[in-house]
């Protein structure tokens, strides 16, 4: 007989209450529970990074943790970058009009990433850092360039729209 415990976790700003078993992954309690299939399962060892999510703002492997050690935290999975009507929100578009995705399988995961590193590092257009950034994540199909190139465009957006802002300011 497995112990369940209780948890209470924000997910995408909507917060959720369950009695989940102690060994539930954030990733089945993710997919299983709360019927968020973004969140994709490859390696299950924390190699692939195909599972990210956010966690309190930081990427996190959700194949590695338990459910009930996300109790109490905010969660950000790759439903929540949609607008509320399914429009794509910047990133999601870079990576459509640079043709970032090929099979889709780490687009998530992905997408979480890149979303934590523009936020950290807004206007950051340095290949290497970004490759660094993504580097967790691993895609088989895309070969990064296009994938570097969608996250480059969107940190070129921030870098103008921080330049309007500083012109209006000053």
């Amino acid at each position: 007989m497995t112990a369940s415990l209780p948890v209470r976790i924000e997910v995408n700003g909507q917060c959720y209450e369950r009695s989940v078993e102690a060994r539930l992954t954030l990733a089945d309690f993710l997919r299983d529970n709360l019927g968020l299939k973004g969140t994709h399962l490859a390696c299950e060892h924390g190699f692939c990074g195909n599972c990210n999510v956010l966690l309190d703002g930081a990427a996190v492997r959700a194949c590695l943790m338990f459910a009930v050690q996300a109790n109490g935290h905010s969660l950000q999975t790759v439903e929540s970058l949609a607008g509320p009507d399914g429009e794509l929100n910047e990133l999601q578009r870079a990576f459509t009009e640079h043709h970032a995705l090929q099979c889709g399988f780490c687009t998530p995961a992905m997408l979480l990433t890149a979303t934590e590193f523009l936020r950290d590092h807004p206007g950051e257009t340095d290949e290497t850092t970004i490759r660094e950034a993504i580097s967790g994540v691993l895609c088989r199909c895309t070969g990064y360039q296009q994938i570097v190139e969608a996250i480059q465009s969107v940190a070129r957006s921030q870098q103008t729209a921080q330049s309007i802002r500083a012109t209006e300011a000053g």
